[in-house]
């Protein structure tokens, strides 16, 4: 999420404008989506990480709140009729309802402007925490790897033992089954090569392990009291 996408609902264009006016002058600027109040047809929530109603129909304003509200993003709301934005909060204690009074529009762009900054971070948390869970899994499935690796050597050793000694009796097998156990050989012989490697991989993490220890000493010792 490089640059977050703000919605903007609302039946008033001037409305519109303003904001994306006035967040010109800021550092960072997002993409805006433009929608009027009939949002339940095209609406997409994967689509914006954050919404500002206002200028809305009043016959339209329960819905677009619900759909808002049901999205599970942050949402402000903007009014200057104060029994509007009690009702709000009143009724979706999530949206975040902002009185249009003087100085709204500094607020307003503030209030979007740390929104988006911490739905932006929650994202990087949550990337961070899921690829964190998925390198705990990988290197779970390597440790066991590494441990089995003997008890798969042991088992291989017997199939190429004794697929070797079957291919060294000429004649006591059909054309048939010596190409299949050519191929059991074959194929022992590639997983062994895995193995061998899974082996390499270990001892190279280890040497490379052991010098970042040593480095960290040598970091350490040179660091002033």
């Amino acid at each position: 999420m490089d640059q977050p996408t703000v919605l903007i609902i609302s039946d008033d264009p001037e409305f519109s404008r303003i904001i994306m006016s006035r967040w010109q002058s800021e550092r960072c600027i997002p993409v805006f989506t433009l929608m009027s109040s009939d949002v339940r047809a095209s609406f997409d929530p994967e689509h914006f990480q954050l919404a500002i109603a206002g200028g809305i129909r009043p016959l339209a304003l329960s819905a677009v709140l619900e759909a808002m509200d049901a999205a599970g993003k942050r949402v402000l709301f903007v009014s200057e009729d104060a029994a509007t934005l009690q009702t709000v909060r009143n009724h979706w204690p999530g949206i975040v309802a902002l009185r249009q009074q003087e100085s709204w529009l500094d607020t307003l762009i503030l209030v979007a402007a740390e929104a988006l900054h911490s739905t932006v971070a929650e994202a990087r948390a949550s990337r961070a925490e899921k690829a964190n869970a998925t390198l705990g899994h990988e290197a779970t499935l390597g440790r066991y790897v590494l441990d089995m690796r003997h008890t798969l050597n042991n088992a291989l050793t017997s199939m190429l033992g004794n697929s070797e000694l079957l291919l060294l009796e000429p004649g006591s097998l059909s054309a048939e089954a010596r190409s299949q156990i050519e191929t059991i050989r074959n194929m022992s012989l590639r997983i062994h090569e895995v193995l061998q490697r899974f082996s390499s991989i270990e001892k190279e993490l280890r040497v490379v392990d052991q010098q970042a220890k040593r480095e960290s000493r040598v970091t350490a010792a040179a660091a002033p009291v």
